[in-house]
């Protein structure tokens, strides 16, 4: 028997009924007052790299048990937004997932690389999703994103010396 949570059922309900659901509607996690040190490893990889749409940090947050969230990220306002069935794949077993999604009523073409996040040892802490622009007549391959995004995210790891630390503020 399958058990669904009132936000899972909600969703699926819309969904079926051909409507969007928005998870912001319900957030599973608030963001402290102070920018944490993810949020600041967010902004540099966005300023640093004009190539992406965007960056998110997902995880669980320290102190909680099985709350799969955005906590950090280039769209602030999706922080706290539970995470999809794919992320929390991305989080539980480490895979990797190469998404070459476009959808057409994007404005922008885009390519998905959804990585698992490690730190400065090499444990896995979570998932780091990274959305390439994909202009019209773009020729790369899903090997050229991969090899991109796996050398950005392992640009990362030295700098994280363990999974709290992402949530600490910074200044």
């Amino acid at each position: 028997m399958r058990v669904f949570t009132s936000l899972a059922c909600a969703a699926a309900i819309a969904l079926a009924a051909g409507s969007a659901w928005s998870a912001d509607k319900a957030k599973n996690w608030t963001a402290p007052n102070d920018k944490i040190y993810a949020q600041t490893l967010s902004d540099q990889i966005m300023a640093e790299h004009p190539e992406l749409l965007s960056v998110t940090f997902h995880g669980v947050p320290p102190g909680m048990s099985k709350v799969y969230t955005m906590f950090a990220g280039s769209f602030p306002e999706r922080i706290g937004n539970p995470d999809d069935p794919d992320d929390i794949d991305v989080i539980t077993k480490g895979i990797t997932i190469v998404d070459p999604r476009w959808n057409k009523n994007d404005t922008v073409r885009k390519f998905v690389m959804m990585m698992p996040l490690r730190d400065a040892a090499g444990s896995h802490l979570g998932l780091l999703v990274l959305a390439f622009k994909r202009p019209q007549g773009d020729s790369r391959s899903e090997n050229d994103f991969f090899v991109a995004a796996s050398k950005l995210r392992d640009s990362l790891q030295p700098r994280i010396k363990a999974y709290a630390e992402l949530f600490q503020p910074t200044h």
